[in-house]
């Protein structure tokens, strides 16, 4: 965009910032928050993705501060279409969910930088200013799980040919821990991810195989040798937690 330049030092050096998320009392809170920091100026506040894209094309702001969950366009989607349509403007997630699911969707989306909301002033500023200079501005928590996600070794295959009926990796994996009788909330907590991301894959994989419960889901695994039956006296199928 060719007034960025002319904006920038027009502002002295002052980075506009757009917030935005779903949650008028945190919008709210952020907006108040970065009104404190130097060299920080809100331009603008949006409740959703939608809202976040037009505001960007009417702003033209530094940076966008991004919610992930939200209404009518969530913050991965948007995310990436202000990467593609505004490239000046760059994207500092600010969400509570940290799972790797989400973190490595923001990041392909073209998200810089990436925090939890439990972050304070000092960092968030840290952040927007990293991502100005062309950093990245990642949480300490967030580059541990990069730097663990890039020298995991790699999973040895678990078998021949492919998953049934179109199965990803990772339902699979679900599949296979309901059928070891786990709740969803231990299911999330075992892979690391949060409990509506294990509900969205259990959502995904009854689509795709027909099942209706988790009962039919542990005789499909049976079925399909994705699980082993339990010997006597293990424990059953529980509920979703």
């Amino acid at each position: 965009m060719s007034g960025d330049g002319t904006r920038r030092e027009q502002g002295g050096g002052v980075i506009r910032v757009l917030v935005v998320d779903d949650q008028a009392m945190v919008r709210e809170g952020i907006v108040l928050l970065l009104g404190l920091l130097p060299g920080i100026e809100v331009v603008g506040a949006a409740g959703d993705g939608e809202a976040a894209v037009e505001l960007v094309g009417t702003h033209a702001p530094d940076v966008v501060l991004m919610d992930l969950r939200m209404p009518r366009c969530d913050g991965v989607e948007a995310t990436r279409r202000i990467r593609a349509g505004h490239p000046a403007t760059q994207v500092v997630v600010l969400t509570t969910y940290a799972d790797d699911e989400w973190l490595f969707s923001a990041l392909r989306a073209g998200a810089r930088g990436y925090l939890t909301k439990d972050a304070g002033g000092a960092e968030i500023l840290r952040a927007v200013k990293d991502v100005m200079s062309g950093q990245a501005g990642l949480s300490p928590g967030v580059q541990r799980r990069l730097l663990e996600q890039v020298t995991a070794p790699e999973p040895e295959p678990e078998g021949p040919g492919e998953l049934p009926d179109g199965l990803t990796p990772r339902e699979a994996e679900v599949l296979v821990l309901i059928a070891e009788g786990m709740a969803n909330a231990e299911i999330a907590q075992r892979l690391h991810i949060g409990p509506a991301t294990v509900k969205t894959h259990i959502n995904n994989l009854f689509g795709k195989t027909g099942i209706r419960d988790r009962a039919q889901a542990v005789r499909y695994a049976y079925r399909e040798g994705l699980a082993r039956p339990p010997r006597s006296g293990a424990p059953g199928v529980r509920g979703t937690g």
